[in-house]
């Protein structure tokens, strides 16, 4: 699946963007039909621990998901929005499945 990688404020490691990559593939065993997404990674600067925020939006045949987690560290983040996609994706292939 194609990524387009966004990073404000930094820049991004090779070893997050393949770290993402692999994540966000395992998302196709629940749903083919994925198109190609967008990543948002953002760090924000007002001194709280969990200041890292992750954005993933997954361009589906007619919609759109998204999950956007704030956390630690960039790992901890995509595996809480990954897992958030995960349980839409999910449900919108049991929705198509029903009909």
């Amino acid at each position: 699946m194609k990524l387009q990688f966004h990073s404000l404020h930094f820049d991004v490691d090779q070893k997050l963007v393949d770290f993402i990559q692999k994540k966000v593939d395992k998302l196709e065993t629940f749903y083919d039909r994925v198109i190609d997404g967008e990543v948002i990674l953002k760090v924000e600067k007002d001194g709280a621990r969990d200041n890292k925020i992750v954005e993933i939006k997954l361009n589906i045949p007619g919609a759109q998901v998204f999950s956007k987690e704030q956390a630690k560290s960039f790992e901890a983040g995509v595996d809480e929005a990954v897992e958030g996609l995960r349980r839409q994706l999910k449900k919108r292939k049991e929705k198509t499945l029903a009909h």
